[in-house]
């Protein structure tokens, strides 16, 4: 299990990296129209690791009402995080946090995918299918973001070379959250559910206070199908890994 929690949370983010790279080599004239369907299709596997995966692993561990009560809970406390500038996912260069510093955005950047690992490794510690499908709303909706990261830094006068390497530091952060995850949760398995329930409040908060506010900026009949489109793609996808799990 250990192996998996590895290759996967390494894959978290030195995946999300790569594939956030390759789209500085993109005109900006496709990464701008990529980048919305990527948002549309990182929406629905969070959503969907969250409701068909996290909640019902943690429910079928614990009672229902506590549960429920750590989802609402963990929602609350991730609006006083963004509120306090430390959970940032923005995806576009010109929103309010990206006028400071870089240096804050690395460090955001940091813990944010230091939960990541946590939130991979406690759905491994579940079931495989469920660690494999929420290793992939990881890295589904993380793309985008570093891709808005990269161009971040390019913008305050970082090199390609430079933005690649803090970038790459800053989502190492995931190893370590995912092995300190994996030993506190094989002693204390009783919490598992729990941090099940706030991974998946996590999720639901990232897809309905960021991506889903972003998605709804485009309004064209077209460009609403396709978004929907691809964000039930991305939910049929987390499905998929849940079938007969």
């Amino acid at each position: 299990m250990l192996l998996w929690i590895i290759g996967f949370s390494l894959l978290g983010s030195v995946g999300a990296i790569g594939g956030a790279a390759l789209f500085l080599f993109f005109p900006e004239g496709i990464r701008k129209s990529l980048v919305p369907s990527l948002i549309s299709y990182a929406t629905g596997t969070l959503l969907g690791a969250a409701f068909l995966g996290m909640i019902p692993a943690g429910l079928a561990q614990a009672p229902a009402s506590p549960i429920m009560a750590t989802v609402l809970a963990g929602m609350v406390l991730f609006f006083i995080l963004e509120k306090l500038v430390i959970w940032r996912h923005c995806h576009k260069a010109d929103c309010e946090i990206h006028g400071r510093a870089a240096p804050l955005i690395l460090i955001g950047d940091a813990f944010h995918n230091f939960v990541d690992g946590v939130v991979i490794a406690a759905a491994f510690l579940n079931s495989i299918p469920l660690g494999i499908a929420s290793a992939l709303a990881v890295i589904a909706h993380e793309v985008p973001q570093e891709v808005g990261d990269f161009a971040i830094l390019l913008d305050s006068g970082y090199s390609r070379a430079r933005a690649l390497l803090l970038n790459g530091l800053s989502s190492i952060a995931t190893l370590p959250g995912a092995l300190m995850a994996y030993f506190w949760l094989g002693e204390t398995r009783e919490a598992a559910p729990y941090i099940l329930a706030v991974s998946a409040a996590s999720f639901i908060y990232i897809a309905a206070a960021d991506l889903i506010p972003t998605l709804h900026r485009q309004t064209t009949l077209v460009a609403s199908l396709r978004q929907l489109v691809l964000l039930l793609a991305g939910i049929a996808t987390i499905a998929l890994f849940h079938l007969g799990a």
